[in-house]
């Protein structure tokens, strides 16, 4: 897992810190929204991802996330609580699929990406 969080801090900028707490909210929303099947793939292909999943799962609909209603805007807001700018949410998401791409292969992202409006501009 600490490869992938150093991975995304490069790629986006981010702090490891702060990039490990967005790869987190970003899993626990793709595992929540995405079709299960596909995202059982790329969880099973990265070490401890679905446990950091887990880990911000609880993002719930209080605050930003209540604000916006949830969805993608929700998660945007989720990240946004944590400092992140637009482009360092695209480098987050599109670093993410990247690394999605290379576990679990093009067509189970393509299906995530697919399955949840607005999400293509990540990938």
């Amino acid at each position: 897992m600490q490869d992938l969080i150093t991975r995304i801090a490069d790629a986006s900028g981010l702090e490891p810190a702060i990039a490990e707490q967005a790869v987190g909210m970003v899993l626990a929303f793709l595992q929540k929204e995405a079709p299960a099947a596909d995202m059982d793939k790329v969880l099973a292909g990265i070490p401890d991802a679905a446990d950091l999943a887990a880990a911000h799962a609880g993002g719930g609909g209080g605050g930003l996330m209540g604000m916006f209603g949830g969805g993608l805007m929700g998660l945007a807001g989720q990240l946004s609580g944590l400092g992140l700018g637009m482009g360092e949410m695209q480098a987050v998401g599109r670093e993410i699929f990247a690394i999605a791409r290379e576990v679990a292969g093009v067509d189970a992202v393509g299906e995530i990406a697919g399955s949840i409006p607005g999400l293509s501009q990540f990938t």
